[in-house]
């Protein structure tokens, strides 16, 4: 059996994520590239967040929302959007990608991938909390990928 995995050309799990990345820089997204989709996945969704942001803003700050990404797309450019996928909005209030952005140390941002056996009904802009209400009962798969930042 294959392991569903998430990967990032740009860093490694647990590593650095690249200066041109962050919010105050190019906030440009970072390439991914998945392998060992489950056979029975219809679409994936894609969550990034700052759960170290819970000590200096009191909540995990959300900087990505991307669902309905076919499955046949095993990667992501830099700085792109699958064709057909559609964007929720950030805690920057935002629709798109907002990088990192540590108010304070170094934090740990997380990317989820979830393989889906259904295509979201959401509308752009939609937040997180909307997207995993959305997929409860469809999730057949789950990966992450985690990258660290420093101001």
């Amino acid at each position: 059996m294959v392991n569903f995995v998430l990967e990032s050309s740009a860093f490694k799990n647990g590593e650095s994520i690249p200066r041109k990345f962050g919010y105050k820089n190019e906030n440009y997204s970072p390439p991914l590239r998945f392998d060992g989709i489950p056979s029975d996945t219809k679409s994936l969704a894609l969550i990034m967040d700052d759960p170290d942001a819970m000590g200096a803003v009191g909540k995990v700050w959300v900087h990505w929302v991307l669902w309905n990404i076919n499955p046949q797309d095993t990667t992501i450019s830099e700085n792109s959007t699958p064709k057909g996928s559609i964007e929720g909005k950030t805690d920057f209030n935002e629709i798109g990608y907002g990088g990192p952005a540590p108010p304070d140390k170094e934090h740990t941002y997380v990317f989820k991938l979830y393989a889906l056996d259904s295509s979201l009904s959401l509308e752009e802009g939609c937040t997180k909390a909307d997207v995993e209400n959305a997929m409860k009962g469809h999730i057949v798969g789950q990966t992450k990928l985690e990258g660290k930042y420093a101001p």
